[in-house]
């Protein structure tokens, strides 16, 4: 019997389905006597609608109804929601304006949701939406992040004139005007945190399914958080009550963030199902998706570091304005608060921080969380500040953030945040001699004899992860509790079938969440299997987010595989007539110490349910155990990412010749997991640095970057061969040690690949994404004056 269990590498259960094209997503699915909708999107940026005719569009071939904002209001149908409540400085509560599924009286964005046609098939449904007569009023539109509050004309919502979400800050800011007041050297900065697509490979798709038998609904989704979905659809936006509410998150494409909010597309497919008595599907494209899938980012931030005349940090303080696009998306509002600023003091003892975060509506595509949420913003302020002050005060990039780092631990932050375990000096030092820091400088005068340019740049990141505890979220504006659930039930057979909460969208869950088990249970890791994904099956659960899967989901499992070894030694106990104290568990094998009395896992599994051999008034037949796992802190993964670039001054074009990334993730499961995670952060980081980003026209407010001809993934030619490594420091607030490693890539890369450009250029700051043609231009600026001198 072959037992693999943490730390070890093994490859994922999942894969064979998802490589032999036997994966189940949402668009696999097809019903008995499906229907198909087609959503009309509007073609402004912001209109008022003065009327809609859909006659000639319901009359046409196929076309079952034509469904609008009117239709919803009538229903009673409510509006979406942003679960987590902001107060601005002065106590006010967050400007949320309403988010209809379908518009009402105004569209708000390019794409924003107007009508819905429901059809026999999706050619005739799109047939029929080019029938749909709207009158529109255009009204201007609100496009750029710093000027959104100084915008002229009508606001995106009537709650908020001056489109001002929330006027938001944390920290002392008297104790950071007198750390200023004192310092010896001040480095300032205006950065842009550039708007990102999230890109998933499955689009979003939803099927909406009523049953009019049990009046019940049934919803098929792309969604990491199946149970909120459930939640929200059925106590805020009213689709039914929460017992005759399921929803099903099959097998998901990637979700990094974005297929966690409730978006129009599921509210209006299952309230559709019941309008017309039959199942709605609905699969977007990947037009669509650029349109109306929440995008991230977009913060416009002045940063400025106070020092001594030693390099010691004194303060920061930092003024950010988020665009949170035109409606309040699930999570939006946490997302450049909460994530964001109570992870500013970055490894470093920072004595004093303040922080004034406004959020703004735009004419855009609402902002919420993407991969890294808030955490990868607060590393790009810090590392790029912490870089230039260096370069300014003329002290080693590397020995600057060694004098500031936190040392002893516990340690607490001036933002919230109390670091419970770290070794960022180790982390630094590994890196520093993996990147072979000492001979850059020959690599460095290697390419200047080639005409080119080198440089290096670091980027020490810290983030927030395991998203919890439920107090700690509660009082900071959560409108629901942060904790995780799991059921573990052993079959008489003794193979083993764990239900969680948690969400896989691509981590391999179903590979190490089995590995725990298999360790702790002493059985093949093809005995079990792992349930998720479906509300009538899981009782409740949270998702997956945050990097929170390993540290809460699978600590839930810990705490119900202990309930389960607690009774199995209660029934050894009593087959093998021992003292319950006398029974030792070990290598799958229960045993009577001092004996060779002995009996496998499976053994005492099936006597558990055969209920012969032990008085059922103790204890009961069967063997299944549920936990809920509520943290005790956040974890805090972190490490230090260093980023080696050539630059070709003559085309602008940007290599990246060297890349290592030394992280601490505390125990690590799987590593050949955590590797492919590290991998696929890090270019995601790559791309925001060199080549993603959206734009919006500044006028009308058309996307202009709506297709992959207009919107640049990185490619594998864009990336190097990464050397990674890791220190590690356990995390004590869970029972397994796990900090996580999700979202840490995508966090550190922005940084250290700006850092690296900006010193091979010479330059203070260049923009993301920092395409051939931004960093040629810097390039001639910089030769410019050479060339006059």
């Amino acid at each position: 019997m072959t037992v693999t269990g943490i730390g070890q590498r093994v490859l994922r259960k999942e894969d064979r389905r998802f490589i032999t094209g036997k994966g189940k997503y949402t668009d696999d699915i097809n019903l008995p006597r499906q229907t198909y909708a087609y959503f009309l999107r509007s073609p402004h940026a912001h209109a008022r609608i003065r009327g809609i005719d859909t006659a000639a569009a319901k009359a046409a071939p196929g076309v079952l109804d034509v469904l609008t904002g009117a239709d919803l209001a009538a229903d009673k149908v409510g509006n979406l929601i942003c679960g987590w409540m902001i107060h601005s400085k002065d106590g006010t509560p967050m400007k949320a304006g309403p988010h209809p599924a379908l518009a009402q009286d105004k569209v708000r964005y390019v794409g924003d949701h107007v009508a819905v046609v429901v059809a026999e098939s999706l050619n005739q449904a799109k047939a029929a939406a080019e029938l749909i007569a709207v009158d529109y009023e255009p009204l201007p539109a609100v496009v750029d992040t710093a000027k959104a509050r100084t915008s002229s004309g009508q606001p995106v919502h009537e709650i908020a004139p001056d489109n001002t979400v929330f006027e938001w800050s944390l920290g002392d800011a008297q104790a950071v005007e007198q750390a200023f007041a004192r310092a010896r050297h001040v480095t300032k900065l205006d950065l842009v945190n550039n708007r990102l697509a999230p890109n998933a490979i499955e689009t979003r798709a939803a099927i909406g399914d009523y049953d009019s038998g049990s009046d019940s609904f049934t919803l098929y989704t792309t969604s990491q958080n199946p149970h909120v979905a459930r939640l929200v659809l059925s106590a805020f936006i009213g689709i039914a009550p929460e017992h005759r509410l399921r929803v099903i998150a099959p097998d998901v494409g990637g979700g990094f963030g974005s297929k966690i909010f409730i978006y129009p597309e599921e509210t209006v497919c299952v309230w559709a199902a019941k309008k017309v008595g039959r199942p709605v599907k609905w699969t977007g494209d990947r037009s669509e998706a650029f349109l109306a899938d929440a995008h991230g980012r977009d913060h416009v931030t002045r940063a400025e570091l106070a020092l001594d005349e030693n390099g010691r940090f004194l303060a920061l303080r930092v003024k950010t304005t988020a665009n949170l696009g035109a409606y309040l998306s699930t999570f939006s509002s946490c997302v450049p608060t909460y994530l964001y600023a109570p992870l500013l003091s970055g490894q470093y003892d920072i004595p004093a921080i303040y922080a004034e975060v406004d959020g703004v509506y735009t004419n855009t595509a609402p902002v919420d969380a993407y991969r890294g949420a808030g955490r990868p913003e607060a590393t790009y302020v810090v590392e790029r500040l912490v870089e230039t002050a260096a370069r300014e005060m003329n002290i080693d990039p590397a020995e600057l953030r060694r004098r500031n780092f936190v040392k002893s631990f516990p340690h607490q932050t001036p933002v919230i945040m109390m670091y419970d375990a770290g070794n960022y000096e180790a982390s630094l030092d590994r890196a520093l001699e993996l990147i072979d820091y000492r001979n850059f400088p020959q690599r460095r005068a290697m390419s200047e004899s080639k005409g080119r340019l080198r440089g290096i740049g670091f980027s020490a990141y810290i983030e927030a992860c395991g998203i919890a505890p439920s107090a700690a979220v509660g009082s900071l504006g959560a409108g629901v509790g942060l904790w995780e659930s799991a059921e573990v039930r052993v079959n008489p057979t003794g193979n083993v079938e764990v239900l969680t909460g948690s969400h896989a969208h691509g981590q391999g869950h179903e590979t190490t969440f089995a590995q725990l088990v298999s360790e702790r249970l002493g059985i093949p890791i093809d005995q079990v299997s792992i349930v998720h994904g479906d509300t009538d099956k899981v009782q409740f659960g949270m998702g997956t987010y945050g990097s929170r899967s390993g540290a809460v989901g699978m600590s839930a499992i810990v705490k119900a595989l202990d309930k389960v070894e607690a009774k199995a030694r209660k029934v050894a106990a009593h087959v093998m007539e021992a003292a319950e104290t006398d029974i030792a568990f070990e290598d799958g094998a229960f045993t009577v110490k001092g004996t060779d009395k002995k009996m496998a896992f499976a053994e005492v599994a099936l006597a558990a349910y055969v209920a012969h051999k032990f008085p059922t008034s103790e204890i009961e037949p069967g063997l299944k155990e549920s936990a809920f796992y509520d943290p005790t802190n956040f974890t805090f993964p972190a490490g230090c990412h260093i980023c080696e670039v050539e630059i070709d001054p003559t085309t602008g074009q940007t290599k990246i010749a060297n890349w290592v990334a030394v992280d601490d993730f505390g125990t690590i499961i799987n590593p050949m997991i955590v590797e492919g995670q590290v991998h696929g952060g890090i270019a995601q980081g790559v791309g925001q640095a060199l080549t993603e980003g959206c734009r919006y026209d500044a006028e009308t407010g058309q996307l202009l970057t709506g297709s992959y001809m207009d919107y640049c993934m990185p490619r594998a030619e864009d990336l190097p061969d990464f050397r990674l490594d890791y220190t590690t420091t356990p995390a004590p607030s869970n029972p397994l040690g796990i900090k996580g490693c999700g979202e840490a890539g995508a966090i550190a890369a922005p940084a250290a690949v700006i850092n690296a450009i900006t010193d091979a250029l010479g330059v203070v700051d260049i923009p993301m994404p920092a395409t051939p043609e931004v960093v040629w231009r810097a390039a001639q600026e910089r030769a410019r004056p050479m060339a006059a001198e």
